[in-house]
């Protein structure tokens, strides 16, 4: 997959050759107050091979252990910056410093079906139960 760089961006990286996401990295230092969210743009674009999808995924490090979260999609054709939003949910301000590793990026192969407008779809087992029907 061909990857480019802006100035200050960090090449993605995978900590071991078989882990799914690539590590993308802050270039600046910010911080993430408590409750709220801050934008970081990564500098890093990238040429998503044909048929999948580029999604954005939470470290867990951060997530477990500083309410980070993050979600992103990356259509195919998008080869501008990659720009994660961090939110924090926690109740303390995050500092993020420029080199740390933020977000993942995994790239995962989709269906794009044509859409057919129908009058109605057919009847399945679970039919239109949901948020709860199954007693949770």
């Amino acid at each position: 997959m061909k990857v480019t760089l802006d100035p200050g961006a960090y090449m993605p990286t995978r900590a071991h050759a078989t882990d799914a996401g690539l590590d993308l990295y802050a270039r600046e230092d910010t911080v993430i107050p408590a409750g709220g969210s801050a934008v970081f743009d990564t500098g890093v674009h990238v040429a998503l091979p044909h048929g999948t999808v580029g999604m954005l995924k939470s470290k867990s490090g951060l997530n477990v252990k500083r309410n980070i979260l993050c979600e992103g999609v990356i259509d195919e054709g998008y080869t501008g910056p990659i720009v994660a939003k961090l939110y924090n949910h926690g109740t303390e301000d995050v500092t993020i410093e420029a080199g740390m590793k933020i977000v993942q990026l995994v790239v995962l192969p989709i269906l794009t079906p044509e859409l057919e407008l129908a009058d109605s779809l057919e009847d399945t087992e679970r039919g239109e139960g949901g948020f709860g029907s199954t007693g949770q």
